[in-house]
């Protein structure tokens, strides 16, 4: 504040305007000097009696200046005092400038090195690719084997009929099961009577459709002659 009040007094405004007036005082002091007549008293009194006014009207205009300026500089320095305080209360501060680290010197040799490594690199990512895209095959192949198989399986009824009522359908119900394969579960049984006192076995089995067929079945079954007549089937449903 001090700063700023020592600046207002310092300043002297329109010093061009004062420095004419004195020139102007200066010569009617020597018109004046010289006695040049009545006409020249005359002038020279009209001149001195302007002079006081110029005067005056500049030392008012200097004033009003002057109170312009310390206006002007009470307000900057209330600006600054608040500006201060802003900057207090946000904790800004001025950033020190970060100096970028000179880049070190590139040889040609290293140039060179760098160009066979760019290349060397490339080549391993490509065998790398072709590792993982070989690896990922294998994989997909071997979950693909492991997949269950849906298998295509029939629920077959066979009527086996002896040859007459004496004959032992114990006997004959243990031949049949005995015929045994690859895709072939026997299941339940029982026994059913025709007429005149004939009995046939009724027996169901399981079987896998691409390993075991009825008329692989009906050979088999057939060939005990000494109990079996005929094997018909009364029923095939797919499982």
């Amino acid at each position: 504040m001090e700063l700023a009040q020592s600046m207002m007094n310092s300043v002297w405004m329109e010093r061009s305007k004062y420095e004419e007036a004195e020139r102007v005082f200066q010569e009617h002091l020597v018109k004046s000097s010289g006695a040049q007549g009545d006409s020249v008293c005359t002038q020279q009194t009209s001149s001195d009696a302007s002079v006081p006014s110029v005067v005056k009207s500049l030392q008012d205009e200097n004033a009003t200046l002057k109170q312009q300026m310390a206006d002007m500089l009470a307000k900057f320095v209330a600006m600054e005092a608040r500006l201060s305080q802003v900057e207090s209360k946000c904790g800004v501060a001025a950033a020190p400038v970060p100096q970028k680290a000179a880049a070190p010197a590139v040889d040609d040799d290293e140039d060179d090195d760098d160009e066979g490594d760019l290349f060397d690199s490339d080549s391993e990512d490509d065998e790398k690719i072709a590792q993982i895209k070989a690896d990922r095959i294998a994989m997909y192949a071997t979950k693909k084997s492991k997949k269950a198989v849906l298998i295509a399986k029939s629920n077959i009824v066979l009527d086996v009929k002896p040859w007459d009522d004496e004959t032992d359908m114990a006997a004959l119900e243990k031949c049949v099961r005995t015929v045994q394969t690859d895709g072939l579960v026997w299941g339940a049984s029982k026994m059913v009577k025709i007429a005149y006192g004939i009995t046939k076995l009724q027996i169901v089995c399981v079987v896998e459709d691409d390993k075991v067929g009825t008329d692989f079945l009906e050979e088999q079954i057939t060939a005990f002659e000494e109990y079996i007549q005929s094997v018909d089937v009364a029923a095939f449903n797919k499982v």
